[in-house]
Formats: C-alpha cells, structure tokens, sequence
C-alpha cells in the first residue's frame, strides 16, 4: 500500500470500502471470496486495500484489543509496534517523573559508550508536512503551545505510533517523527482515531537531524529490521547507535527502546538499563538517562520489571555460591537473566546456583515469588539417552516439557529419540554441572509469574 493508497482509504468511500471489508471478514468470507464481493462496490485497487487493512486489523486484536477495531496498520508496522502494556509502563514512568520544563543542560553521555560508537551528526529540524503536502498541524516545533500538562516528548521514529499513543494517554505533549512519509500518515490517523490529535504532532522528518534540547525527553525506538530482515547489531539499527547516542547527548533525558539482547558494551555510561518482561516473555529493553535530573533520585544500573504485574527487581550486590541440586529447582525470569540479576533472585528463594556459569538456581526450601518459575526436583543424573529414554519408560512419560541453559542437545532430535509413550508428563531440565551435562526430571509447581 502506497501513501495515496491509504490516503483513499481515510475518505469516506474508503472509510466505506474498509467497513464492508470488515463485515464480510467477519462473516467469514474466504479472501477470494471477499474480494470479489468489494469489487462489487469498490475499485480493485480500494477493495484491496481495504481488505488488506480489515486483515490487519483482526491480527492486530491480540496486541492493542479493542483499539484494533479503528487504527492503521502495515505488516511490518504491527509486527514491530510496542505492545500498549510495554508502552504504558514506559509512559507512565515518563509521567511520573515529574518532568514540566525543558531547562536543564542535555544529560552527559559516558566517554566509553561514545568511544565505542562513535557520534552522529547535528543539524536542524525539518519541518513535516501534513496530507496531500500541507503544514503539519499542532505543535512543529519545540517551545510550541499545547494543552497537555504533562512533559513534552520528541519521538523519533515513531512508526505506527504505538508508543505515542501511550504517551499521549499518559499526559504527554507528543512530537513524533519517523522517516516514511506512508508510516507518518499511518501514525497521524491512529492519533485522530483515538481522540489524541491534540496531544500530538506527527510529521516526516529524519531523526538524525533532529534537536531534542527544547524537549522534556526524547524517546527513541530505532528500526531493527532491514532488508535482510531483523537485525541484532546496534551498529546496523535505523539510525544506526552513533546518531541515537548523539541524540542522547543533546537531550535533558532520553528512554531509548532496543533489543533485549543489547550487548552491555552499548549502554551508556550512567544510564540505567531496564529488560521489560510481559507475562514470562522478555520483550524488550529500556534505556534511560537524565531522569535524576527530574526526580531528584539517580537512576542507573540494571533493572527488571514484570508486566502486567509492575514488579521490579534492582541490583543489590547479591552473590549467589553454587552447590549441590536440592529439591526446588528455580528457573529465573529472562527479565533477570538478561539484567544480571540471578544473584537477586536466589537470594530471595535463599538458593544457590547450580552451576556459577548457569542461571538455574536450586533450594530446599519452596519460596514461591514472580521472579522464577519453580519446579520439584525428582531425579538427577549424568545426560545419556539410554538411562533417560529407561527413566522415562518406567515412569510411564507420555509427554515432556524441555528446558535447557548451558545445554548442546539439539532439543527436537532429543524429543523423537525418546521415543515416548504413557499417560504422564515431566519437566526435563537440560543443563551442565562443572562442565557435565545433566538431565533433572521435574513436576511443575505453581508459582506467581507476573
């Protein structure tokens, strides 16, 4: 879909187009069969477009729910669109960190992060251009008037505008920009769908020369995917990190959204580094500089946090020794793993690791927490399929669940060589011990994941 493609489809024959489209959908109409019938009363081109968007709008219901039913979206937009709970938690720690003036200098960036990087280059920021080349409405410009008593945020690629959508309900004056002009239309209209046109700004512009420094904060949520597909170098991100930590540099604070397999040499120096996990699945990670600026209190270092639950976990100078497995295995949330904040969650299970290198922790006692799924520990021993497919048969294990950390067994091949067959079902746990590999049989036991 092109821009005077989706153009079409915000008039009100295309506003038509695109409510047939969704009632005959849902009617369960096969796509063929659904096309046919909008070519009826549409143009070939209106009619696939609009069955396109009513396609996208029903994938789009497990993500943002009832908002679905009116936004925009492109394939790759909602693919890579924050999920609103992520975006909600990142905004509302935006709002309540009480942030109203743009007036303090830009956040100091760490000279090893910079080394590492490099810099981007300054320039000025363009202005955008609203439908069929008109000015952009509401505020183009730092220090403009708004109604929001919220801070002022300058987001960068901002996509389909999941994450402005969230700002904008959390109070925030939004200017957001994003390099395609399609996904700056795409963006606009889901603003004006939801009655946040007044909180919010979007317009085409390049990220790179944009000025942060007349803004509260600047969020930054750089493209990770390419032509090749999605990418895990930040070197390779869209803009790539020299021009995000030149940004960073130049604004009072900064939430940058990236990967959550960063690699820690990225981060800049001083910032606090926050893994977001929603419902046991790791979905991103959080950077943040300068909001000690605005609440007074130092935020750096490493953060988990547990949606929809809220739950946060920092570090403390927790060690965790390594011992023997005992009776409770714990299984330690991704959010933790990835921010180095296993130590943490043994010591509230008053557990040890299993191995010094593995973050699998072990205890005696059951201590049930959000942090760790917990699992009973029945059997251990040396990995060998022979004794295990043996273990297995005897128990009468019919189905297993696999687990594995440290572990080189190709966990699909394993699966068909047991060869299973009963009625009961197993945790196998994958692991190594001291450089051995190791197999534990388990039963689950109900924990708080949160």
């Amino acid at each position: 879909m092109d821009l005077e493609t989706f153009r079409m489809l915000l008039a009100p024959a295309g506003r038509g187009a695109l409510d047939d489209a969704v009632r005959i959908l849902a009617d369960g109409a096969d796509p063929v069969a659904a096309a046919s019938a909008l070519r009826r009363s549409h143009s070939p081109e209106l009619a696939a477009a609009a069955l396109t968007q009513a396609s996208l709008r029903r994938r789009a219901e497990t993500k943002f729910g009832a908002d679905a039913a009116v936004m925009y979206f492109t394939p790759h937009g909602l693919e890579q669109a924050t999920r609103p709970e992520v975006a909600a938690h990142r905004a509302a720690r935006i709002s309540a960190a009480g942030i109203r003036t743009a007036g303090p200098g830009p956040a100091a960036i760490g000279p090893a992060a910079i080394g590492a990087a490099g810099r981007g280059s300054a320039g000025v920021e363009p202005t955008g251009a609203g439908p069929a080349g008109a000015p952009s409405t509401g505020m183009g410009e730092a220090g403009g008037v708004r109604a929001a008593e919220g801070p002022r945020v300058l987001d960068v690629c901002c996509g389909i505008g999941g994450d402005l959508l969230a700002l904008a309900r959390a109070g925030c004056a939004v200017d957001a920009l994003d390099l395609d002009p399609l996904t700056v239309e795409i963006a606009r209209a889901n603003a004006a769908a939801l009655g946040l046109s007044s909180l919010v700004t979007v317009r085409t512009a390049d990220a790179a020369a944009a000025d942060p420094g007349g803004y509260d904060l600047l969020f930054a949520d750089p493209a990770r995917r390419g032509a090749r597909g999605r990418t895990f170098d930040p070197m390779a991100y869209s803009p790539p990190w020299p021009v995000v930590l030149d940004l960073v540099a130049r604004a009072p604070a900064a939430c940058l959204k990236t990967a959550p397999g960063i690699p820690y040499e990225f981060i800049p120096e001083g910032a606090e580094a926050e893994w977001v996990s929603y419902r046991g699945e790791v979905k991103e990670a959080a950077i943040w500089t300068g909001m000690g600026i605005w609440t007074g209190i130092g935020t750096s270092g490493r953060r988990a946090t547990l949606l929809p639950s809220g739950a946060t976990l920092t570090a403390s100078g927790a060690e965790a020794d390594a011992g023997p497995v005992s009776r409770y295995l714990y299984e330690p949330d991704g959010a933790a793993v990835r921010a180095h904040l296993v130590a943490e969650v043994a010591a509230l299970v008053s557990g040890h690791l299993v191995d010094p290198r593995i973050a699998y922790i072990t205890g005696d006692r059951l201590v049930p927490t959000p942090w760790a799924a917990c699992y009973e520990v029945t059997d251990v021993m040396p990995f060998s399929l022979k004794r295990l497919r043996a273990a297995l048969r005897e128990r009468g294990v019919g189905a297993v669940t696999i687990k594995k950390r440290g572990s080189a067994v190709d966990v699909e091949r394993l699966r068909k060589d047991l060869r299973l067959s009963g009625s009961e079902s197993v945790v196998i746990v994958l692991t190594r011990i001291e450089d051995r590999p190791f197999v534990l049989l388990c039963q689950p036991v109900t924990s708080q994941k949160g």
